[in-house]
């Protein structure tokens, strides 16, 4: 073996001594210098060396120095390395931005006096600054005062129906850039849609054939069939990919380009009740009934790590750009994990069972229970630093009433008025904070639930405290929430009954995705 062996290595360079002689300076693979360079070189080159016409139409700006062939426009940028794309990248936004800055200020360049450099650079300090205060808006050193600019909505800005569903809407996200947005109900149904226009898309599921080449597996326990019951939804930062997760105990991932299903990831024994993706990152985490947390990567389509802690259910997830993960359960308990540090801190509720839960930055963050309670968590403390009770209580008569400024207090209760408890009840199904949710990096807050109205609310960075803001009327279960990046309106996903069953209904409501435009002074 080991004579043949050396046989084929003679022969294989006998054969490169035979033909052209290699060099390693010919190959793109070794040179040191980036494309950019090499194509300047090229040319400076073109005044000493004449070339034909028919040469010069054949090498187009996508041509390789060595090849022979020219490549279309869009394969120029196919060999350049992650460095060099991450600066064309940049370089290409700095250019949009400079653009908005000039259209915003062309009448201003206009009446000013100066010559063009001074102009120019006046332009580049203000996209300087307007560049640094969004890194650390989006680092979350920086929060945005939004909630006192938010004025009070009137009567014809209401909540209006965008896109309708067959059955209750369970949950609602929007991309980054607030064009689109994704809903899913209880029957299976996963619509895009244009949040301006209305326009809607539907996600067609694949066979289950096609399930099972992605890799889907049988259900297991008492499952007969497999259900498509949609539970929970996310979408990357980049938009580029959607994540499902359901009754199925599958969390499929699925191409918001073509809207074609990509994986579906087994792994779960329990539905799938809440997803998130990290902010910037392909990473996902998803939580279950079985009382796990798993991590995915959504761009290698592969299993990183499980979680374990909670003692019951796991409800609600969220995550920003650090790798800390907030989770809450049906065990009374808010869980955030340290996932580099492979540790988590518990935080116990006071006598309720917590719903759902919220990042505000990267050391306070809210909570929801049912029996109408938001509280406002940090880090440094394992109990609430402050509560509002009875957040969404529940009149006698189905009716939210009118609150003025003087009877609004932070707590949430109404003063100097009637308040028994024949009219106001805030232990039913209908009071339960079912969602809550913030305005990035901003003051600004929303709960909902069941008892007809949507709450805003103002958060103190340095009072630690909750201050009501407006109520926005919207009949039916308010199963999930999601605000706009710049804070101008408010997505929420409303159906006819509760997101995790079926323990009271609400005929009168209406199952789809609803918006309310908010004006900011």
């Amino acid at each position: 073996m080991k004579i043949k062996t050396s046989k084929k290595k003679a022969s294989v360079s006998k054969g490169t001594r035979q033909g052209k002689r290699f060099s390693i300076d010919e190959d793109s693979f070794f040179r040191h210098e980036s494309k950019r360079r090499r194509r300047a070189k090229d040319e400076d080159s073109k005044d000493d060396i004449i070339e034909s016409e028919e040469e010069d139409d054949e090498e187009g700006p996508g041509s390789d120095a060595d090849g022979g062939e020219g490549r279309p426009e869009e394969d120029e940028f196919a060999a350049e390395t992650a460095d060099e794309k991450r600066l064309r990248v940049a370089k290409a936004y700095v250019e949009k931005i400079r653009g908005i800055v000039s259209r915003e200020r062309e009448d201003e360049e206009e009446e000013s006096e100066g010559d063009d450099e001074e102009r120019e650079g006046r332009r580049d300090s203000l996209v300087g600054r307007i560049l640094q205060q969004e890194q650390l808006e989006d680092s979350g050193r920086v929060r945005r005062l939004i909630a006192s600019r938010v004025q009070k909505p009137e009567i014809v800005d209401e909540f209006r129906v965008l896109v309708k569903h067959r059955q209750s809407v369970t949950a609602v996200v929007l991309a980054e850039d607030d064009l689109k947005g994704f809903s899913a109900s209880k029957d299976g149904m996963i619509v895009q849609w244009d949040v301006d226009s209305g326009k809607s898309e539907k996600y067609t599921w694949p066979t289950e054939e096609i399930l099972k080449s992605h890799g889907s597996k049988d259900p297991q326990g008492r499952a007969v069939k497999q259900s498509k019951n949609v539970l929970a939804l996310a979408v990357s930062s980049d938009g580029r990919y959607l994540a499902s997760g359901g009754l199925d105990r599958h969390v499929h991932l699925w191409d918001t380009r073509t809207r074609e299903h990509l994986q579906a990831f087994p792994g779960h024994r329990g539905p799938v009740s809440c997803l998130t993706f990290r902010e910037g990152t392909s990473e996902l985490f998803s939580g279950s009934f079985d009382r796990t947390i798993k991590i995915w990567s959504a761009e290698d389509r592969a299993y990183i790590n499980s979680l374990f802690g909670h003692q019951s259910e796991v409800l609600s997830i969220d995550c920003l750009r650090k790798e800390r993960v907030l989770t809450v359960g049906r065990d009374r308990s808010m869980q955030l994990w340290k996932v580099p540090e492979e540790s988590r801190l518990v935080f116990r509720a006071p006598a309720s069972s917590l719903e759902c839960c919220c990042f505000v930055n990267n050391d306070d963050f809210l909570s929801g229970s049912d029996d109408g309670s938001i509280e406002l968590w940090g880090m440094r403390r394992k109990k609430p630093v402050y509560i509002v009770k009875n957040a969404h209580a529940l009149s006698a008569i189905h009716q939210q009433p009118e609150q003025s400024d003087a009877e609004k207090i932070p707590n949430g209760c109404i003063e100097n008025s009637n308040h028994n408890h024949e009219e106001y009840n805030c232990s039913t199904v209908y009071s339960w904070v079912s969602s809550i949710t913030v305005c990035r990096n901003s003051d600004l807050s929303a709960s909902g639930a069941a008892n007809g109205s949507v709450r805003l609310w103002a958060i103190g960075s340095e009072t630690k405290d909750i201050r009501p803001l407006f109520n926005l009327p919207l009949v039916g279960y308010v199963n999930s929430l999601a605000f706009s990046k710049s804070g101008q309106f408010l997505v929420a996903g409303v159906g006819q009954e509760p997101r995790l069953g079926r323990w009271g209904r609400l005929p009168a409501a209406r199952n789809g995705v609803a918006v309310q435009s908010l004006k900011l002074s």
